[in-house]
Order: C-alpha cells, then structure tokens, then sequence
C-alpha cells in the first residue's frame, strides 16, 4: 500500500471511503497511521484527542491469490471516540477545553463518515474485551442499517497468543473480527485485503495543483473558512479555543481548478502549551506549512495584532512562503472602517510582508472567499515562475546602474553574473565584486525593485551574493 496524499474529496469526485470508528483510546488514529506509513494523525491517550475526520488517500494491493488483480485506490478516514463525554461529564482538556459541549459536533462527524462509508473498519480493543460504549456504537450501526458495510477490527492483537481474546468480540453480533496490531502491523495485510475485496475499481485520483495551508490564532476562522469552501461542515467550528488539533485537509475543485487546503490547529504562546497533545499540533501546523505551497494567514479583523500573530508572520518569512493575509470577520468590525488604514496598520506590526496581498472576507457569510482562492492560485504561479538569465541582467544592470550600493571605500558594485536557479520561492544567484556591498539595506531596495520589475510582485525571493570563485554558481547551489 502506498500513500498518495492526505486529503478528503468532495462528494462529485468520491474515491471509495473507508471509515475508521470506535469509542476512545482503541488505537483507530495509529491504524490510520499504520496504513498510511507515516503519522497523519496524533496519538495520544488522552481522549478526544481526533475531533474532526482525518483522512488519507491510500493504494491498496489486491490479494496475493488474485494474481491479475489491480491496485485500488481509498480514502481511509479516522474519526473522533464515539461517546468520547457525555453531557453530564464535564471534561477538561489540558488546553482547558470543556469537551463535553464538543460531543455532539465529533458524534455528528463520525456518523457523516460511516453514511458515506462504502466499508467501516469498528474498532475495538481485544485485551479491554466488549465494555458497554462498544455496544453503543453496535446499536447506532444497526439503528442506521449499515451493519452491511461493517469489519470488525479487534486492535492489539500483538501476536496469535492474543486472538482467543479477541474472538470474545464475536459476541456484538456483527460478524468473526479480523485480528490486528496497529503498534506492531500483526494481521493489517489480511485486514487490507478484505477491504480490498469491498471497494470498486476507480481511476488513479489527480495530483493537486495546489497545497494551500490555513493558519492563524485561535478563533481567526480557519475550519470555518474550510467549510464555507466546501459547502459542507468537514472541520468543527466552535468557540471553544483550541477545537481542531490535527492538520485536516480537506481537497477541493473550483473552477476545473484542484487543490487541497490544510486546516490547522489555531496557534497561542508556545509557553501557555499545556499540554504533549498541543505541542504536537504546534509541530503539525509547521509541517503543513513546509509542505504547502502556498499559506493563507488568517487575521481576526475585530482584534488587534497579536503577539502571536508577529511570530507567526516571521516564520512564514523564516520560510520563505508565498502568503495571503486573510482579513477575516470584515463585516464585523466598526463602520466606516477604512480598508487602506487598516493595510497600513497591518504593514507596521507585520514588518516583512509588506508585500502579501490582503483580502476581506467573511468567512460565516461567503464574501470574498472566490477572491482568496484565485488570489492562493495566483500567487503559485507567481512562486513558480522562472525568468530568463537575460531579462535578469538587463533588469539588475538597470537597477544598479540607476542606484547602487554605497561604499565608505569607495569600492564600486560589479555585477559580474545572475541567473535563476531555483522556483518555490524564486532564488537569484549573484556573483558580485564584494557581496558585503549588497547586504543590508542595499538587499531590501534591491528586493522591493525587482518585484516591481518581474513576475513576482507578492511572493517572497531569496537572493544570494557570491564573490567570483571557479565554482561560486555551484556553491550558490548548495547553500540553497
């Protein structure tokens, strides 16, 4: 089995959906993980810990007797623990979440995961035997007649002295369970070939063209600007702080456009973490940036910058990231609001992304998200532009020519050779007289005049000055 991406689909362009489900703590995230081959989800034992659906696109080969059979492709979606509070448990999390008031909103996402199920991988710990919350789950299953779509899965099977234990949940009446580890991947093959058997042939699914990462503090709008986008509830949205804690994405198509947006978990002090759980998440949303080609930064337009907001400003710049800013919950904030005031007010406390593009939106409403969109795809582009060598020395030739950098030594800036020699982000290689004349200040103005005269007017650049050497370009390569 191989991993293409994480990601969910919209209805139209569905892969066959295999719903992982069960009560608390019975190891559905580190199956999840198991078949994926890498940590999709976070585990941990504390409960509620998976909140939204988590999903992974997945090619499972076919079973060894079928010897013609050809791969099919899934999307494998791990779910939060069914009855993970009930209502008269007030449960807090160490974020300081009250996830009782959450139970309704992760029941509410499990059950559109086993309606949209073609298989339900249920979950169940073997060496815990049936405890009554596993029955709970069995009477849903029937109460929805979907008992046809069911595995049962009994988990921690490490090895056969395990699997008289796990018959014991033959008992729930909803068939033989298939034996598994998922710490150790005992039985998982066997497992994998009899959702094989259960799911249709489909086609190869495409590759994005885009991987836009949704980040923010706490409460900006994030999973509510993913399920505006997709015209559906995909992520808890909640005025609990702190609700999503995985990086859920979620793939959309938009004007014959594909792309997947990763929402991720809001971000607060790193030391007001309270918790392994939240130290995870943090690590998630810097994956999901790094593995993004585009981030839109999401802004509560009611509240003022945040210190938070400033260090996340400079990671993004750390990383050189094409970036929108997102100001969200526009048709909140006082009339009469200027939009370029408040532009200016943002240039000055987020210094370095000056040059990102602003847009207003509001999420709750569906205003402005097409224009957040196009503005992510067209940023990629511009993030994915390479320029020729020629137009570069004409345009950094003119610029020095028009202004170059000041000596106290009177030592004139030569331009000796430039070229492009990477995209994602645009990277000039320069092999100048003195690099020491360009750093600095020099840096910055020469920066701002090439967005003005190439391609890449909102997305950031990294430029690197080199003395001439035999191999400076190579070099210049290597420190990339």
């Amino acid at each position: 089995m191989s991993d293409l991406t994480s990601s969910h689909y919209n209805p139209p362009m569905s892969l066959p959906q295999v719903a992982i489900i069960g009560r608390p703590n019975v190891g559905k995230s580190s199956l999840l993980n198991r078949f994926a081959g890498r940590r999709v989800s976070i585990v941990d034992a504390v409960p509620g810990v998976t909140r939204d659906r988590v999903s992974v696109i997945a090619e499972l080969d076919p079973p060894q007797e079928y010897k013609d059979g050809e791969p099919r492709w899934v999307e494998l979606t791990d779910t939060g623990g069914w009855g993970v509070y009930t209502t008269d448990e007030q449960r807090i999390d160490d974020a300081g979440c009250d996830l009782a008031s959450l139970t309704e909103d992760i029941e509410g996402q499990i059950g559109e995961a086993m309606q949209r199920a073609s298989v339900i991988l249920f979950v169940v710990d073997a060496r815990d035997g049936v405890v009554p919350l596993d029955q709970t789950v069995v009477d849903l299953i029937r109460k929805r007649q979907l008992q046809d779509r069911v595995i049962l899965v009994a988990n921690k099977v490490d090895d056969e002295s395990w699997e008289a234990h796990a018959m014991e949940t033959a008992s729930l009446g909803i068939g033989v369970p298939a034996c598994v580890s998922a710490s150790s991947g005992y039985g998982v093959r066997q497992l994998l070939e009899q959702v094989w058997d259960r799911v249709d042939q489909v086609e190869v699914p495409a590759d994005p063209e885009m991987q836009v990462a949704i980040v923010g503090c706490r409460n900006a709008g994030k999973s509510m600007l993913i399920n505006t986008i997709a015209g559906e509830e995909r992520c808890i949205v909640s005025e609990i702080a702190g609700t999503t804690r995985d990086a859920v994405d979620v793939r959309f198509e938009m004007a014959g456009r594909t792309f997947i947006a990763i929402d991720t978990a809001g971000l607060r002090r790193r030391k007001s973490f309270s918790g392994d759980v939240e130290y995870y998440a943090y690590h998630r949303m810097l994956q999901a940036v790094r593995r993004s080609d585009v981030v839109l930064f999401l802004i509560d337009a009611t509240r003022k910058v945040s210190h938070v907001d400033r260090k996340l400003a400079q990671e993004l710049q750390r990383q050189f990231k094409p970036t929108v800013l997102v100001l969200n919950k526009w048709d909140l904030v006082p009339e009469g609001t200027d939009p370029n005031e408040f532009a200016e007010y943002l240039t000055r406390e987020l210094r370095g992304l000056d040059y990102a593009p602003i847009v207003l939106v509001s999420a709750e409403d569906d205003e402005g998200i097409e224009d957040v969109v196009s503005m992510a795809f067209n940023l990629r582009e511009q993030a994915a532009h390479r320029e020729t060598t020629g137009k570069l020395n004409a345009v950094i030739e003119s610029i020095l020519k028009q202004r170059g950098p000041s000596s106290r030594l009177g030592t004139q800036a030569k331009l000796l050779y430039v070229s492009q020699i990477a995209v994602d982000p645009p990277t000039i290689a320069m092999v100048v007289n003195d690099p020491r004349l360009f750093e600095g200040r020099y840096e910055r103005y020469l920066m701002n005049r090439l967005r003005e005269e190439l391609p890449y007017s909102e997305v950031p650049i990294r430029l690197l000055f080199s003395k001439r050497t035999r191999k400076s370009l190579q070099d210049l390569k290597t420190r990339q």
